[in-house]
């Protein structure tokens, strides 16, 4: 009999096993993700859906938001695999639908797969996420990160870039299809994947202490107000940005092509050179400099749509905004690690992060009804404004952004 301080079998297993599990899961992963914020604009705008109804789609995206309120439901019931496997296929399913509902006019039963796509797909996080930390022993954890956003990213390209490109050849309907039996495949892995020992959530769950610490520490509702704002102006272009190029005349192979998988590529350049930049620097002159990158990006669409620079003046605006945006996430990311109380850091982290999700879903549902009302190229360069509230924040924010024990300091 193994007692339940002994670690799990799993532990034992060679590293490079264990990164081939991580792989293949947080590819898993990944996919529904290009799905929903890549593949569904395009297919939608293809379609004549109007720009309002593929903003409103955003909403969408709540599950992700909140699906901290069911993660102790996944943690204390069950293995890993008896959530991840049933998310994979309920997606399977979803995605095989999709084409037999009308895509001219989303109605109730539309919305309703796409729901439950999302809330799959969030729940398969919970699960997948919680199984890698079970899987892993202490000092494997870098290179299994690594492996985890790299698998992450690809994955966006196969579903985002790749699903779109395959509909010129296979249609809507044999992409779709395609892609559930790719989840199928992966929930076949899954199911094959090295089992853990199941454990059972000692916690309350989903707690507002978190909540009430950032609202009660001096300065904290500053850094609330800095991380809903900070990304603002990225998350009110973000879901604009494939009905923009459908809408410009671009085939659906330059969405899947440029847009999408270079777009990615360029996103994962930009990751690595804003750690590097933020390591140099230090958090607070990165989040200026770098967040004036991410925001001046956004000019480069406003001048795209308002000007008649071709389609490789809409090539160079999407691979500049995609690089920049990679600066401003790695000065960003590493704000959010570095203002968490060390006790408390992945309640703080995931608290913040859904706040940044939130703000997200709310202007990318808003978007689409700003681009009827103004047109692309004057959309566009609001969102250039709208990033400027976080940087009236910053002064306030510097205390927070420098070496501090558990506890924040306060605000000057």
């Amino acid at each position: 009999m193994t007692s339940s301080n002994d670690p799990p079998a799993t532990s034992h297993q060679p590293l490079s096993t264990k990164l081939t599990w991580i792989g293949i899961l947080y590819f898993a992963e990944g996919f529904p993700f290009g799905v929903v914020f890549d593949v569904l604009p395009v297919y939608f705008r293809v379609h004549g859906v109007s720009l309002a109804a593929i903003g409103l789609m955003s909403l969408l995206e709540l599950p992700w938001t909140f699906k901290a309120i069911w993660s102790p439901l996944v943690d204390r019931f069950g293995r890993r695999q008896d959530w991840i496997v049933p998310c994979l296929l309920t997606m399977a399913m979803c995605l095989y639908a999709m084409p037999f509902l009308p895509a001219d006019r989303p109605g109730l039963w539309l919305w309703l797969f796409l729901l439950v796509f999302t809330v799959a797909s969030a729940t398969q996080d919970i699960a997948i996420d919680a199984y890698t930390i079970g899987l892993l022993r202490s000092g494997e954890e870098g290179v299994a990160n690594g492996i985890r956003l790299s698998a992450y990213r690809v994955a966006i390209i196969a579903s985002g870039g790749g699903l779109v490109i395959v509909s010129t050849w296979l249609r809507w309907t044999g992409a779709f299809h395609l892609g559930a039996g790719l989840l199928v495949v992966l929930a076949f892995l899954a199911y094959r994947s090295p089992d853990l020992p199941p454990r059972t959530s000692q916690g309350d769950g989903f707690s507002l202490r978190s909540l009430s610490r950032w609202l009660t520490e001096p300065g904290g509702l500053v850094v609330l107000l800095f991380v809903l704002t900070f990304k603002l102006g990225d998350a009110s272009m973000g879901r604009m940005i494939k009905p923009f190029w459908v809408d410009s005349g671009l085939s659906v192979e330059e969405i899947g092509f440029v847009s999408t998988t270079l777009g990615v590529g360029a996103t994962i350049v930009g990751g690595l050179a804003g750690g590097i930049l933020t390591t140099r620097w230090g958090i607070f002159r990165a989040l200026w400099l770098l967040g004036l990158l991410q925001a001046v990006s956004n000019l480069g669409y406003a001048a795209a749509a308002a000007y008649s620079f071709g389609h490789l003046g809409i090539y160079a605006a999407s691979l500049c905004e995609s690089f920049t945006g990679g600066l401003g996430t790695a000065a960003f990311l590493a704000f959010l690690m570095h203002v968490c109380d060390k006790r408390h850091a992945a309640t703080e982290y995931a608290l913040l992060s859904a706040l940044f999700a939130l703000a997200r879903t709310g202007a990318g549902a808003l978007s689409g009804w700003g681009v009827e009302q103004l047109g692309y190229a004057n959309y566009f360069g609001l969102t250039f404004l709208l990033a400027f509230p976080a940087f009236a924040l910053l002064p306030w924010v510097k205390p927070w952004t420098e070496d501090h024990a558990n506890t924040a300091p306060p605000a000057p």
